[in-house]
């Protein structure tokens, strides 16, 4: 999963505060435009609308010494005394790269229509460059064409923020090379693994940029402010070189780019609150997004720390944006919270929220793909959402998930019935696995895991979230 919130897209500086009791609503009338209807027992899903999971090698696959796997920055990271909540790490996590057959088994069990996965870059090219690992590449072929006989459609992520070590030690995403380095392991990836009908280039840029090279709070762990400006305009030439190369390799299937988005409000309605929240959308937002779906950055003057902007600007060269700005056949849409967001800039809490600290308001979820299909235009796949286990709550039942999953699904429904375009849904996650910086403290999965013994055990959630997929109806209640 990631971390990070705010709407993507035009700001919301001048609307009105959301009420802190609304709820999502149930439009009864049917439609012919492939929206959802209402039922007496719940709502129809469209038929385009598939469900599904999502899951990052680093969080699941274990394994990272076997088979000619690099060092990735996260295998070095958690070797960090204190930058891991347990000290843990990816080691083991949850041995999906022994456990892959079962764990695809156990999807299919569970009625499964959609599985976004990520591949591991030093799985693939233990140094970042040169030489390709068959054995690597062999598990995702095998991966794949199990799916296929499952009846899941595979999903696939090239970088889900775990960079080979080697990279690293040569500037990683500061150095502007990287870009090519990515272009040359995503040709390898096209030209040598088939069956993936949408692939994602990066995972959320906006958590690389800010955890990874701001605060340091993830890996590789750097705190400069231009570092992460100089990050950003190059994950973004990054991704527009790798759907370069998925062009020039006639790949089958689409691809497009993943962001963490959340819509952001003012908390009242003061002009002072109005301009931060437009501040805080560029920062959360616009500056992700723009350069990719409009070929240009928006405005960072007095919006973006100074050094920030001035990180960024210095290694912008001319024709980058036509480079970035690929045509993508979709976006991913990360969705967790809403921000809200005071005449001081602070962000404040108006709803009831996760352990993780995540604010739920299912209608957020609903306004930010609406105006995601205005601002942008893309059809889009929700390719993160979720919460994770109360502790002091049963987790076999996981009321609490079935409440979050359903208000959300229905949420998805109102933003279709608005005319927004949505073809899938993926839950974070289909089980349990070790949460970056917070190791094995948070369980976000609808599959309980347990650690010593790997054992599998879904919970209530997933087997209604199943019962859902096979209905094609989501109960009211």
């Amino acid at each position: 999963m990631a971390l990070g919130a705010g709407l993507a897209g035009l700001s919301l500086a001048g609307c009105t505060p959301p009420p802190a009791t609304r709820t999502a609503t149930n439009r009864s009338p049917s439609r012919s435009d492939g929206g959802s209807s209402a039922t007496p027992s719940g709502r129809s899903l469209p038929e385009h609308l598939l469900l599904g999971y999502a899951t990052a090698a680093y969080q699941i696959e274990g394994a990272v010494n076997e088979d000619g796997r690099g060092v990735s920055i996260w295998d070095t990271f958690c070797r960090r005394p204190g930058v891991i909540d347990d000290d843990s790490s990816g080691t083991i996590a949850c041995d999906h790269y022994h456990r892959w057959k079962s764990d695809i088994d156990l999807m299919a069990a569970l009625s499964t229509q959609t599985y976004r996965f990520s591949i591991a870059w030093p799985r693939i090219m233990p140094s970042g460059r040169g030489s390709v690992n068959t054995n690597g590449v062999d598990f995702y072929r095998r991966l794949i064409d199990r799916l296929h006989e499952r009846d899941i459609v595979p999903m696939a992520t090239l970088y889900h923020w775990d960079l080979p070590q080697a990279l690293q030690d040569r500037g990683g995403w500061q150095n502007r090379e990287i870009a090519d380095w990515f272009a040359d392991y995503a040709s390898e990836v096209f030209g040598r693994i088939e069956g993936v009908e949408r692939w994602v280039t990066i995972n959320e840029p906006k958590v690389i940029v800010r955890s990874g090279h701001l605060w340091g709070s993830m890996a590789p762990g750097i705190k400069s402010a231009v570092a992460a400006g100089r990050v950003l305009h190059h994950l973004n030439l990054g991704h527009g070189r790798a759907v370069q190369a998925f062009r020039a390799a006639g790949s089958p299937g689409q691809i497009g780019m993943c962001c963490a988005a959340t819509p952001c409000y003012p908390a009242d309605h003061t002009a002072a609150a109005r301009t931060q929240t437009a501040i805080e959308d560029t920062w959360q937002n616009t500056v992700y997004l723009d350069p990719i779906l409009r070929g240009s950055y928006p405005k960072l003057t007095d919006r973006l720390p100074a050094e920030f902007v001035r990180g960024l600007r210095e290694v912008e060269r001319d024709g980058d944006l036509a480079v970035i700005s690929q045509p993508l056949e979709f976006l991913g849409i990360n969705y967790y919270s809403p921000t809200i967001v005071t005449a001081k800039g602070k962000e404040t809490v108006r709803y009831p929220r996760s352990v993780s600290g995540q604010q739920i308001h299912p209608p957020s979820l609903t306004d930010l793909l609406v105006r995601m299909h205005r601002d942008y235009g893309l059809p889009m796949i929700i390719s993160e959402t979720g919460i994770p286990d109360y502790p002091d709550r049963d987790w076999r039942a996981d009321s609490y998930r079935i409440d979050f999953v359903r208000d959300h699904v229905s949420a998805v429904l109102d933003a279709i019935e608005a005319g927004a375009i949505v073809h899938g849904i993926h839950l974070w996650s289909v089980m349990d696995n070790w949460e970056w910086a917070r190791g094995f403290t948070q369980r976000w999965g609808l599959v309980h895991v347990d650690y010593p013994t790997q054992t599998r055990t879904p919970k209530g959630s997933a087997q209604w979230y199943a019962a859902v997929a096979r209905s094609r109806e989501l109960p009211s209640g």
